[in-house]
């Protein structure tokens, strides 16, 4: 975009313009200061859809239920170059196939709130407080409780990988700065995402009070995303706090920058740490431990030790600064035999004779 670092997205078709449609509905994303990350999957999705229709020689606004059908179906073949045999694999993974069904129906809700007809025939209107439609093919799911169900296929559910105890004293040990160490050990203690973490400026650290503040920034130089809408307080140990504090000391010392992450070794001296930054050193510390983890799963870690060691999931949840209670609980409440044993073992002592 003019005068920013921040990359936009549209869509065009085979003559090599724009399509009006997705045009339109990108814009309107970025316009909502959606992430650009977003917005990207969101174009892609919108890619695959638009091919699907140019290859039938179909109208996005002429398409009924059994087109759809089709759309689910044209994604899981195999490749074109493929000749299918029994059990060859799916072009796509049922979760890419959900992302693009997900953002295919966003297309269509937004379609919905500007007057289309066939979106209207897609998405039945109803009153739901603020919200006045159900969203797109609200009607293949029968419960009423999943408000913004949509058409689906089903996922081989997998629960995020988690770090031992062991594997996270490691890394920090593997952190030659200090820098490093604070910010690996910030996302293992609070589960912060990265980019919370490198949106973080020195007067969100309230470390005289044990609270870090989580701010919503749009103008973030780095491009880091906090992906939440209000403001969040999140209390971290003492050991964390000095942590921060030796950092500033040693490393930090009188660069005079926001940013709490900071670039401190070659090139420009106090820009912003970035992405990319971070994934240069993610990749240098899985050599030195020889053994692979994502910044995501020290967030992964995190928020399992908080709902094993019996922490309430609502207060999970605005740890983690979910939207919702049920997202903490799809993603994260993966109890294994030894989880329920321990759950059950107070109510078992309350059955036993006196």
């Amino acid at each position: 975009m003019p005068a920013t670092e921040e990359l936009s997205w549209t869509l065009v078709g085979s003559d090599g313009m724009p399509v009006p449609a997705a045009e339109s509905f990108l814009a309107f994303l970025a316009a909502r200061r959606f992430s650009p990350n977003t917005v990207r999957t969101y174009a892609f999705a919108l890619g695959a859809y638009f091919s699907f229709l140019e290859e039938r020689g179909s109208d996005w606004q002429a398409v009924r239920l059994e087109d759809l059908a089709t759309f689910v179906a044209w994604l899981r073949r195999p490749a074109p170059n493929v000749i299918p045999l029994t059990g060859t694999a799916a072009r796509r993974s049922a979760r890419t196939v959900n992302k693009i069904l997900a953002g295919v129906s966003s297309f269509y809700e937004y379609q919905v709130r500007n007057g289309c007809e066939v979106a209207g025939h897609l998405s039945v209107w109803r009153d739901v407080g603020a919200k006045r439609y159900k969203p797109f093919l609200h009607h293949v799911d029968r419960s009423a409780a999943q408000r913004r169900s949509t058409l689906k296929v089903r996922e081989d559910r997998h629960h995020p990988r988690t770090l031992t105890a062991a594997e996270v004293e490691a890394l920090l040990d593997a952190c030659e700065r200090l820098r490093d160490r604070f910010l690996m050990a910030l996302l293992y203690e609070t589960g912060m995402r990265i980019g919370q973490a490198l949106g973080l400026r020195h007067e969100d650290m309230r470390t005289w009070a044990r609270e870090i503040l989580i701010v919503p920034r749009d103008d973030n130089a780095n491009g880091a995303r906090a992906k939440t809408r209000q403001t969040h307080v999140v209390h971290i140990s003492t050991e964390l706090a000095r942590l921060y504090s030796d950092y500033m000391h040693a490393e930090y010392g009188d660069l005079e920058s926001d940013y709490v992450f900071v670039n401190l070794w070659g090139g420009e001296r106090g820009r912003p740490l970035t992405y990319g930054a971070v994934d240069h050193l993610v990749r240098r510390l899985r050599v030195v431990t020889g053994f692979h983890f994502s910044v995501h799963q020290l967030r992964h870690t995190h928020a399992t030790e908080l709902l094993r060691s019996g922490v309430p999931l609502v207060v999970a949840s605005r740890r983690l600064t979910h939207t919702s209670v049920a997202t903490t609980s799809d993603v994260y409440a993966h109890l294994d035999a030894d989880d329920l044993r321990r759950a059950l073992e107070p109510y078992w002592a309350r059955r036993q004779p006196r």
